[in-house]
């Protein structure tokens, strides 16, 4: 049986949405303003209906496109957006307190050009600040109807009870791909458990187990993979050797490797969507072409045996960035 629409928050979705962080910001090769926004037009025309963004894509910029590619069109998509990373320069923080949230959002719509953002994420945890008092702030502003409803991201299953306690959860955004599998410790169950929807950012492992990476040496110098630990020295040789199994399985089975890891994540529950990102909209209409195909078991097996955990080397990210991360991690 194919794979149904999802639901976010009780509307459903395509289980395939549309990360819009690569038109702004942390790859390399963005496109100009004016192709992003023809790619966002392209995106609903083809059936995506929940886009992501956030505040620190740009630090604005993607906002500001997302809501030009929206005007007239606002009523085709599930918005979401996030607050809590601030960047300036080179200073760098979360800040989640009561007040940066309601000032962080007031800005959010007017950038988005919209009355309300369908889910609204808190985009890391702000360990100055109790959980109960950040979603407090968030139902406050549900029920002044600027948002839908309330979201985290890269959190612990422990902080989503906590805050769950305090308004519901309509989503848990973090990283998940077969590379990437530390939602499987204990937020995967918890989401399941509360009713919260998980959503999987960066499903083709940045770009890896889509073809998108060859060679990390010719990343641009400003490309955040360049510091990441599974992109350099014997982890990369490591890494692409398995990359290559996995292109091997996904010619077998007659779709592209993209496709293939996005079946996979999307076969891990029922209570999965995913957003891949992309600035080309070659990838785009690669990514949605098969959203409904539904991967065999077998085949799922066999991409669980040759990328997980035990299999890739290196960590996610460099030691810098783990201070901020609440997710639970591998011993």
């Amino acid at each position: 049986m194919p794979i149904q629409r999802r639901a976010i928050n009780g509307r459903l979705t395509n289980p395939v949405g549309l990360g819009c962080m690569s038109l702004s910001w942390a790859y390399g090769g963005r496109p100009s303003d004016e192709d992003g926004i023809r790619l966002l037009h392209h995106a609903i025309d083809i059936g995506y209906d929940h886009f992501d963004t956030a505040r620190l894509y740009g630090l604005g910029h993607n906002e500001t496109q997302v809501g030009i590619a929206l005007k007239g069109r606002r009523d085709k998509v599930f918005l979401a957006s996030k607050m809590g990373i601030f960047a300036s320069g080179e200073k760098r923080g979360v800040d989640c307190h009561p007040d940066t949230i309601r000032s962080e959002l007031e800005v959010s719509l007017k950038l988005l050009q919209t009355d309300h953002i369908d889910l609204y994420y808190m985009h890391r945890r702000d360990f100055s600040v109790p959980i109960e008092d950040s979603v407090g702030a968030l139902a406050d502003l549900v029920k002044e109807g600027k948002i839908g409803s309330i979201g985290l991201s890269e959190m612990s299953a422990d902080t989503l009870r906590k805050a769950h306690a305090v308004h519901p959860i309509a989503a848990m955004q973090t990283e998940y791909s077969p590379w990437t599998r530390q939602a499987e410790i204990a937020v995967l169950d918890a989401c399941c458990e509360l009713g919260t929807t998980f959503v999987a950012f960066s499903p083709v492992a940045r770009g890896v187990l889509a073809n998108g990476v060859t060679d990390p040496a010719a990343l641009e110098e400003k490309d955040i993979r360049r510091a990441m630990p599974r992109f350099t020295g014997d982890n990369w040789t490591n890494n692409l050797a398995l990359v290559q199994q996995f292109n091997a399985v996904a010619a077998r089975a007659e779709v592209t490797p993209a496709q293939l890891c996005l079946a996979w994540v999307l076969s891990r529950g029922d209570h999965i969507v995913t957003i891949p990102g992309t600035g080309k909209i070659a990838h785009l209409e690669e990514n949605i072409a098969r959203w409904d195909w539904e991967l065999p078991a077998a085949l799922a097996a066999e991409v669980d045996a040759l990328i997980n955990q035990q299999t890739v080397a290196g960590h996610r990210y460099a030691g810098a960035i783990l201070s901020t991360i609440d997710t639970e991690d591998f011993a």
